[in-house]
């Protein structure tokens, strides 16, 4: 088990290892984009079948849960087409669709059906949102200077500061000083992200960037909740200091649907860019 200082300067080294590549191809946008979230969905929807169906959900959870990578991956292509609205029926009907297979198959219906929902959304809302005019590759790119602010600092002041647990019984090791401590680095991260790159709504910025902390929290403590009925400690092995791809995104899986819906209803005002 790596732990204490050597592991904090693992999950540092394989973050910056990933961080060029990933910015690289959310600058690049349209389908290298497209391809860089599609393969974090089969890679999650893998993780998701190991978690839930593969464990729990009867004799054709593999094979169900293989349901979760293919309607992710419809709903990638269909939004890199330009057709988010047809990308949105296909994660519903998909969602559906998949549930009654695995019911047929005497695999878990619920976990297969949620599964898909939980992580084609947010595939959906990334590509959407990197789509948009003029202000695509300025939204995610602040999306994910506030994500990764909120990982690291609350990662780093919960270490250092400790106190009262946020939620013992689901992840014992979350603090509410390090919650405090990843929002307040966030909103910080998120107006000065915003003025980097020429937004003049900074106090919005700073706003939207602590609530959105508050909804990648949330999504890492979904996540835990998943691991802690599996009994496992991370979702997977892949990312050396940081466990699966579901752990390195567990924040990002809810917070960029929060943006982009925020978005939908409010309009480009929801946004630190006009």
């Amino acid at each position: 088990m790596v732990s204490g200082d050597s592991g904090f300067t693992l999950r540092a080294v394989s973050a910056l290892a990933m961080m060029p590549v990933a910015l690289g191809l959310v600058i690049l946008g349209g389908w290298p984009f497209a391809c860089l979230v599609g393969l974090a969905v089969v890679l999650m929807a893998i993780e998701w079948r190991d978690l839930t169906v593969a464990r729990f959900g009867g004799p054709g959870g593999s094979l169900a849960g293989a349901s979760v990578a293919g309607v992710g991956l419809a709903v990638v292509l269909l939004a890199a087409g330009g057709r988010p609205f047809e990308a949105l029926l296909c994660l519903f009907a998909g969602a559906l669709m998949s549930g009654l297979a695995a019911w047929r198959l005497g695999a878990a219906p619920l976990w297969i059906g949620l599964g898909t929902a939980y992580l084609a959304f947010p595939a959906l809302a990334l590509v959407w949102l990197r789509g948009l005019p003029q202000v695509g590759l300025q939204i995610v790119i602040w999306l994910l200077a506030v994500v990764w602010t909120t990982d690291i600092l609350a990662y780093l002041v919960g270490r250092k500061v400790g106190g009262p647990r946020l939620a013992p019984r689901i992840s014992p090791g979350k603090t509410w000083s390090g919650l405090c401590g990843g929002v307040a680095a966030a909103a910080l991260a998120g107006g000065v992200t915003a003025w980097a790159i020429g937004s003049e709504r900074l106090l919005q910025a700073v706003g939207l960037g602590g609530l959105l902390a508050i909804v990648s929290q949330i999504g890492d403590l979904i996540e835990s909740l998943l691991k802690r009925r599996a009994g496992v400690k991370d979702s997977g092995t892949l990312i050396p200091g940081h466990g699966g791809v579901l752990d390195r995104l567990d924040g990002l899986v809810l917070a960029a649907p929060v943006l982009a819906l925020l978005g939908l209803a409010l309009g480009p005002r929801a946004w630190p860019w006009p």
